[in-house]
């Protein structure tokens, strides 16, 4: 299948780990012109061994003036952007007890704020050119209540407000904007969640991983490069008539009809 991605300027913050990174190489095979953003450079050169032809920005997206100059550099260096995948932005595992306000404020500003501060600025660029797409990474955990990330849940569950509300204000612009939840996949922020809910539960990591596969029909976690696929596909014109919308994909973890 012809996805229609070559020489499209892609976007993908958190590009440089886990899910971003298989985003932007699965785009870069695709013939699109990718752009990786991270707050650490040293993840952003050893992505870019991986993602030849790719370019990479440094940034601290929890701050709106560094998130729209990194947008304006990309866009000058590159061309406007035609992709926004956000990836970037994972709110600290907190136990309910030790939850402070200063503690809910900060997983807004990981999560929710390193998203909305680089999606303001393209999604104002893309309706203004009357074309783009932004995909939004964001996980099950805005829909399930977890005793160990009830702030980067409601975090989560903000950012898929914003996400259906920002595709109903830009769909008649020409701008598609979709959201994507992944449940527990292969990565390292998965990997320190399972660590919190160890200690959570007073097990042993390896007890608090086999506790979580059983709470997955598919018995299995995914890989990056799994939700990659769909992202990808999101963003391509074969998925033109889709905004709007979640897309879970936990293994049918989250057996809910909405």
């Amino acid at each position: 299948m012809d996805l229609g991605l070559d020489r499209k300027i892609v976007l993908v913050t958190g590009g440089s780990k886990g899910i971003g990174l298989a985003t932007a190489s699965l785009f870069s095979s695709e013939g699109a012109a990718v752009a990786i953003c991270s707050r650490n450079e040293a993840n952003i050169h050893a992505a870019l061994t991986r993602l030849p032809g790719a370019r990479g920005y440094a940034a601290d997206l929890s701050r709106d003036e560094d998130a729209r100059r990194m947008v304006e550099a990309v866009e000058a260096e590159m061309g406007p952007i035609d992709i926004l995948v956000n990836c970037a932005g994972a709110a600290k595992r907190t136990p309910v007890d030790d939850l402070t306000p200063a503690a809910w404020r900060a997983a807004m500003d990981a999560k929710y704020f390193t998203y909305i501060n680089v999606i303001d600025p393209v999604v104002k660029r893309m309706g203004a050119r009357g074309t783009g797409v932004i995909i939004n990474v964001i996980g099950n955990g805005g829909k399930t209540a977890s005793p160990t990330h009830l702030a980067g849940g409601a975090a989560n569950a903000a950012l898929m407000l914003a996400t259906v509300g920002l595709a109903t204000a830009y769909a008649s612009k020409g701008v598609r904007v979709i959201g994507l939840n992944p449940g527990l996949t292969e990565t390292d922020r998965v990997a320190e969640g399972l660590k919190a809910e160890a200690r959570q539960g007073n097990v042993s990591e390896k007890e608090a991983r086999e506790a979580a596969l059983k709470r997955i029909p598919m018995g299995r976690l995914a890989s990056p490069e799994e939700i990659a696929q769909m992202a990808v596909f999101l963003a391509s014109g074969q998925a033109s008539y889709v905004t709007g919308a979640i897309i879970g994909m936990d293994g049918a973890q989250t057996a809910t009809v909405i």
